[in-house]
């Protein structure tokens, strides 16, 4: 868990050094889990979920991040009717998407659409942590690859989103496996039909779409502290008994290492993108 939002009820103050207690909403601070600071929740939206002090970016959800990325009332969602299936009988497989259905009002981890940024038309795809940690199965694969046949279809640009640290979904076994593979083919005809696409890596951007899609981009973007890759480093310090760097797999060591072309703040990201539609719409 990224960030921790506080939720006690009510809280009381004393007023003026009397004994007359007044009541507060218990609602109205976010607690940032990196440096601790108590951040006041309206300014903390506005400054986009970003801590004012550290400048830790939690997470955002795919309305959340399409609100802060493109223009406003642009969006317009694609393939929503899309559900996912339960091909192995996996066990409590049903019950654990009827809940994140039920938590987030999404039918499955990936939101795609048209949008524009600046006025600049093109195609959005998003994965979103909150559904089954933004994992790969049927649904998502198939979503992210109509979403660039769409692109290659209507001559756009392409921006995917990437916020996913599950990796492809057990559940569905061998069908999501070839996901990562159908998306990788659809990324190549992308290229192939000469369209410009942009991934933007967020925390977390791990496992099977890391290993796919995400780290395909002709430009890569990566938020301030993003882990981003394959298997996360507690997992790769307990089998390979070594020590790894503090900052390892964050989005700066990334870019240090020429995973990543810029790692840029969730302020910013708007114009950057902008300038890159810009350049090649040019």
């Amino acid at each position: 868990m990224v960030g921790e939002e506080l939720k006690t009820p009510r809280r009381r103050y004393w007023r003026d050094g009397k004994h007359n207690q007044e009541d507060i909403p218990g609602d109205l601070w976010v607690k940032c889990t990196k440096c601790g600071t108590m951040l006041y929740k309206k300014e903390f939206e506005k400054e986009l979920k970003v801590c004012r002090k550290c400048g830790f970016h939690f997470r955002l959800n795919s309305w959340e991040r399409l609100e802060v990325t493109v223009d406003e009332g642009s969006f317009v969602e694609s393939d929503c009717g899309l559900i996912p299936s339960d091909p192995l009988g996996f066990p409590e497989y049903k019950e654990k998407i009827a809940k994140a259905q039920s938590n987030t009002g999404m039918n499955d981890a990936a939101v795609v659409g048209d949008a524009t940024i600046e006025g600049y038309p093109l195609i959005v795809g998003i994965t979103d942590s909150e559904f089954m940690m933004g994992s790969m199965n049927s649904v998502v694969g198939e979503k992210i690859t109509r979403a660039l046949e769409h692109a290659i279809d209507r001559n756009l640009p392409v921006l995917l989103i990437s916020g996913s640290g599950g990796g492809a979904r057990m559940h569905e076994g061998l069908l999501s496996l070839m996901q990562m593979a159908k998306t990788c083919g659809a990324v190549a005809r992308l290229r192939k039909a000469g369209l410009p696409y942009v991934a933007l890596l967020t925390h977390p951007s791990m496992a099977g779409v890391q290993a796919s899609f995400a780290s395909l981009g002709d430009v890569i973007l990566a938020e301030p502290g993003a882990l981003i890759g394959f298997t996360g480093p507690r997992v790769i310090e307990q089998n390979l008994k070594i020590k790894l760097p503090r900052d390892f797999q964050s989005a700066e060591f990334q870019m240090a290492h020429g995973m990543v072309d810029a790692v840029v703040p969730r302020g910013n990201l708007r114009p950057v993108l902008a300038q890159l539609l810009e350049f090649v719409n040019g």
